[in-house]
């Protein structure tokens, strides 16, 4: 199982994630689509994983679906093992470096609003992104051989960020 890596913010991943934005509206024309890049990387000063990831909006699932061949012939890979857990959800990994995860939504989805109301707490929040990553650097230290375990020790946070979000007046 791959280790536990926290890298500091880097100024690429804003670059890299555009490039990548650009390669899937190309692809992905002329199905209307929204590419946002979203996790760490996507908060600025916010030290993550070296993982790009984006999130892909389109009316429907079956309209990614349309576009998987494509995907695999730029190197995307789907994976389908987590779709029992989350159903609504199109995932593909591209193995490069840094590692680029392409999750797949209907617009509008609870999925898709989730992803972007965390993403922009942190990004407006300072004291709020420094908990979560003094959090995050506690899980790598903590669960360094377990991926998995680093995952779930955020999801309390998660899940109190989103909830503080619906409660707001916007």
């Amino acid at each position: 199982m791959p280790k536990v890596i926290l890298v500091p913010y880097s100024r690429q991943w804003p670059e890299t994630f555009e490039a990548l934005r650009r390669e899937l509206l190309e692809l992905f024309a002329p199905i209307p689509v929204v590419v946002e890049h979203i996790g760490s990387t996507a908060v600025p000063g916010l030290a993550a994983k070296s993982v790009i990831d984006l999130l892909l909006g389109a009316d429907s699932l079956p309209a990614i679906e349309s576009r998987s061949a494509a995907l695999s012939a730029i190197g995307y890979q789907y994976v389908s093992k987590y779709e029992r857990e989350l159903p609504d959800r199109r995932y593909f990994v591209k193995p490069s470096e840094p590692r680029i995860h392409l999750h797949g939504v209907a617009m509008d989805s609870p999925l898709w609003r989730e992803h972007l109301v965390f993403r922009d707490a942190l990004r407006a929040d300072p004291g709020l992104r420094s908990a979560y990553e003094k959090l995050k650097y506690q899980l790598a230290e903590q669960f360094a051989d377990d991926k998995q375990a680093y995952t779930l020790g955020k999801s309390d946070f998660i899940r109190a960020v989103l909830r503080a979000g619906r409660q707001s007046p916007d």
